[in-house]
Parts: C-alpha cells; structure tokens; sequence
C-alpha cells in the first residue's frame, strides 16, 4: 500500500497542485523557505491532524486535500467494519479528502463517504509513519513501540487478547456477585414465587387458546346439540327428510336412464350427495351420543379462565402473554442460579486467570529473546549514521498490573555517544539524532511495520559528508521494500533517490505561490548542483552532480 496521488487546493500558499507519485525513494528538495514540508503538513491534515483556519490560502474561501492510496486486503477489512466498503467488492483504492474553510470548519470523507477525524487518524496509522524533527510519531507511541518488538519476534496478540477478554469478563461477574448477593437473592425468591404462582396454569404456549375454545364450546353446549337434532330430523324424517327426497329423485332419473344418457351423469352427481348426506347423519348420530350438558365442567373452565385473568391482571400482561413471561422468568432465574453461585464464578475466574498468565508468559518469552537482537541490529545501523559509538536498547520493564498487551512495558532506549546512559528516545535533546535513530530503526524493521509509505522529513539536520551518503544510501534501500520520501537539503540523500521533486516559489501580480516539479535528467543534475554550490551553479558543481547521480 502506498501513496499514489495528492490534489491541493488553496492550501498555505499552494494554489493548486495535481501530483502523481511513485513507489520506491522520493527526494523533496527545495531552497530554504520554499515550503518544502507542505506536502508532509497536507498528509497530516487528511489523515487527521487538527484542523485551523489558517491552513487556507489568503484570499481564498476554502483548503481542500485530497490523497489516494492503493489498497491491501487488511485496509479493505478495516473500510467494511467501519461501513467504507462492501464484504465482497473491495474498492480499487483508498481516496481520502479534506476540507477547511476559513472559519475552520473542516469535512472529511473516506472513498467518497463522510467520515471523522478519528477514523482519518486510524488509517493514518495503517498507511503513513511520518519521521522528523519534530514528529516523533510511531515511535514515542506504548503501542506502536511493542508492536514493532512483537513483529520482529514474530508474535501475535491476537490470542493473548482473548484470554485477557475472558479474565476481565469473569473478574467482573464475581465481583458483580459479591456486591449484589443480597439483591440477587431478593429478586431469585421474587421469581421463584411468581414462577410457581403461574405454574398453576400449566402455561404453555397453546394453554389460553386451547381453554377459550373449551369454554366457548361448553357455554354453547345446548345450541349446539339443538342444532344437531334439527340437522338429523331434516335429514332423517321419514317422509320428508332429505335423504328420502335424495333417493327418490336418484330412483326417477334412473329408470330413464337407458333412455336419456345424460340422466347418467345426473344419478351419479345424486349417489354421490346421498352417500354425503348420510355421512353427516352417521355423524351427527355418534355427536349427539358423546354430547351432554356440563355444568360442572363449564363451571371449572370458567374458574380457571378467573386465573389467568386474575394473574394477568397482576402482571400487568394480557393473558395469552402469560407463557412468553413465564419463560422469560426462567431464563432470568437461570442466569441468578448462576450468578449467586459464588464458587463456580470463582472457579471460573482463575480458569481464565491461569489461561491468560500462561498465554502471557509465552509472549514475554518470545519479547525476552527478541529484545536484544533487535537493540544490537539497531545500534548497527546507528554507527554508520554519525553515531559511533551510540547504543540503542529495548527495555523490559514488568507492568505494574497486566494488560491485554502481556506482563511487561516496552521502551526503546537510546545512547547517542559513548559512555553517555541510554535515555528513553523520545527524550533524546538532539532533532537530528532523533531522525537518525527514525531511519536506523525503519531500515532495521522495514519489513515488519504496518505503513507502507514512510516519510523523513530533514533526517539528514546535522549531518554531512560519508555519513550524508549513507544516509542516502539506507533511504534507497528501504525503498525496495516501501515507499519512502525525504524532505533533505544533502545533495548526498537527493542523489540516492529513485525520483526527484523540487519545491520552489513563484511571485505574480496574484502573490506568492510554492509549486512542486518532478525533476529529469538536466533538471535534476541541475537542482543537485544547486544543492552542491549554492546559488551560482558553476561547471564544476555540475560536473560533480553528474558524477554523484551516476554512482550506482
């Protein structure tokens, strides 16, 4: 993942700015005062760093940034959790924009959706590290410091974090327990009585409907068998029943049969409606002989039906919702079952206590081993960087309590000469030291880091001469691995780069302006004689520009 494209409007003294940029080592280069860190100050703002008005160009209404990133699989995870992008279709990049008008209202957007200042500095992590004098960034960070130790050790929080979880959550629920065992055991009494005062209803989900169709059929037990009676008499009575009628008709249609074929047809449909009928009387007939009048039976309904009225009126529920309720309570009284169980809470918070130690303990040895091959690799790359003799250290210090993080704080301690006692780095006095030590670490973990795009701005302060070259040496080889770009005033370092921009100023009747130009062949012998002479460019810086540039 790296940084593809910036647009800038009206921002500082940019009016406007369309840059393509490329993988590998960038050199930013620039006379004095020319604004050669505005497109570092622009990174910032579109990955979340406090907005002022004063960002916006003189005479104009508004800033605008806009940057895009490529895209990798854990930056498409991150976009879908925060509802940036869909599951299935990753976008092709990542565009970032800002906006800060001169009021100071600023406006953000992700791919295009408004987003915050907090997610722009959450991807900021993930796609740029910046490095300078005075944005000791990554690197002063608790868990930016142990994650570049864990990456070297090749560990993993992931698992360690989980068990941490789980403690946490089972510490909690025993505590929980202990301070509430009088008011849970109030309210487990409290559910036990109404659980056994709506047990009397046998309440199952089917219970009110099954006994109001009961009763109504109960209720209604005289109609019903009246009903029956006269069904039976109009089917059954001798002369005039319909079964009779029915079989006489059948009967006068037959005899014609022979001579009229649709008469068939008709005897049939008449067969079929008889044999019907007699069906219905054979019913009403057993009906009528297992049906009789119930008072006693209707009078216990109706004493039941009082109950579940009565209770649903207590609980301040219609009667049908009395078996969800009753469920409900059950499920609650579970969980108070368990919550004032004090030992198996605490036989479950020292399960994931020994989980969580264990864990724990097997990162602290990977960190252990890890720790000083990471300090002498670094203290390596410091001694070519004008720091002989300078030491570099990674401090295990056992944390006062443990954390998601292990048992232990990292810091990365640095001596800058000899004899002197290693200080935490980002209480290191000297701005160009401090970038130093930057470059030193990056170059030693370039493979291990999240952000791909990492930018230095003036490492180079203080240095000058083999240690300038190696400088711009170590740039180019940490290229190979990200994208890197320098803001440097070392001809050394510029001469070392993969591509070139230079910043300048332009004055007009509009006022001030800075541009950046990528920079060619003659263009850049040019600014790298420039960097090498000062203003007078004479044949002799040019001749040695071209012979820097042509050093492999």
């Amino acid at each position: 993942m790296s940084l593809q494209h910036m647009v800038l409007r009206d921002f500082v003294i940019v009016r406007e700015l369309d840059l393509n940029l490329s993988k590998g080592f960038t050199a930013l280069t620039g006379e004095t005062g020319a604004g050669k860190s505005i497109l570092i100050d622009a990174l910032q703002l579109v990955l979340g760093a406090r907005a002022e008005a004063s960002v916006v160009r003189e005479g104009a209404t508004r800033a605008e940034i806009c940057a895009q990133f490529d895209l990798s699989p854990d930056l498409h995870h991150w976009l879908h959790d925060e509802g940036f992008a869909s599951a299935q279709e990753a976008p092709e990049s990542l565009l970032l924009k800002r906006t800060i008008d001169v009021q100071g209202k600023s406006r953000a957007w992700i791919n295009g959706s408004p987003a915050t200042a907090t997610q722009l500095r959450a991807l900021g992590d993930r796609v740029l590290d910046i490095h300078g004098q005075h944005a000791w960034q990554s690197l002063t960070r608790p868990e930016a410091v142990r994650g570049l130790l864990d990456a070297y050790a090749g560990v993993s929080l992931t698992q360690l974090g989980s068990r941490w979880g789980t403690w946490r959550q089972a510490m909690q629920a025993l505590q929980d327990a202990r301070n509430a065992q009088d008011t849970l055991q109030e309210e487990r009494d409290r559910l036990q009585w109404q659980l056994a005062e709506v047990e009397k209803l046998s309440p199952t989900r089917e219970a009110w409907d099954e006994l109001n169709t009961q009763h109504t059929r109960l209720s209604n037990a005289q109609a019903l068998m009246d009903a029956a009676h006269a069904a039976m008499a109009a089917l059954q009575d001798d002369d005039n029943g319909a079964l009779r009628q029915l079989a006489r008709a059948q009967d006068a249609l037959q005899d014609q049969a022979g001579v009229e074929a649709e008469f068939t047809n008709w005897v049939d449909v008449l067969a079929s409606s008889l044999a019907q009928a007699a069906d219905v009387a054979h019913s009403l007939h057993s009906y009528l002989g297992h049906t009789e009048l119930d008072p006693q039976g209707l009078q216990a309904l109706d004493e039941r039906m009082g109950l579940w009225m009565s209770l649903a009126r207590r609980f301040k529920r219609m009667p049908q919702e009395l078996p969800a309720l009753y469920q409900e309570w059950r499920t609650r009284l579970s969980q108070l079952d368990a919550a004032t169980d004090l030992g198996a809470l605490e036989a479950a918070q020292s399960q994931a206590e020994k989980a969580y130690q264990t864990e724990a303990r097997q990162v602290s040895v990977a960190r252990a081993k890890a720790a000083p091959k990471l300090s002498k690799a670094i203290t390596q790359a410091m001694q070519g960087l004008g720091m002989q003799g300078g030491r570099f250290e990674v401090a295990l210090e056992n944390a006062e309590q443990p954390t998601s993080s292990g048992l232990e704080n990292v810091q990365f301690l640095v001596a800058g000469h000899p004899g002197t006692t290693p200080r935490p780095v980002g209480k290191v006095a000297s701005g160009g030291e401090l970038s130093r030590i930057a470059l030193a670490i990056a170059v030693t973990t370039s493979q291990l880091g999240s952000a791909q795009t990492l930018i230095f701005d003036e490492v180079d302060s203080g240095v000058g001469g083999a240690v300038a070259e190696t400088v711009g040496r170590l740039m180019q080889q940490l290229g190979r691995d990200r994208q890197v770009m320098a803001v440097t005033h070392l001809p050394q370092v510029a001469a070392c780069a993969d591509h070139h921009l230079v910043v300048s100023k332009r004055s007009d009747a509009q006022g001030t302006a800075s541009e950046v130009t990528p920079l060619q062949d003659a263009g850049r012998v040019r600014e790298i004689a420039r960097m090498l002479g000062g203003e007078k460019v004479s044949d002799t810086t040019l001749a040695h520009a071209r012979e820097m540039l042509q050093r492999p």
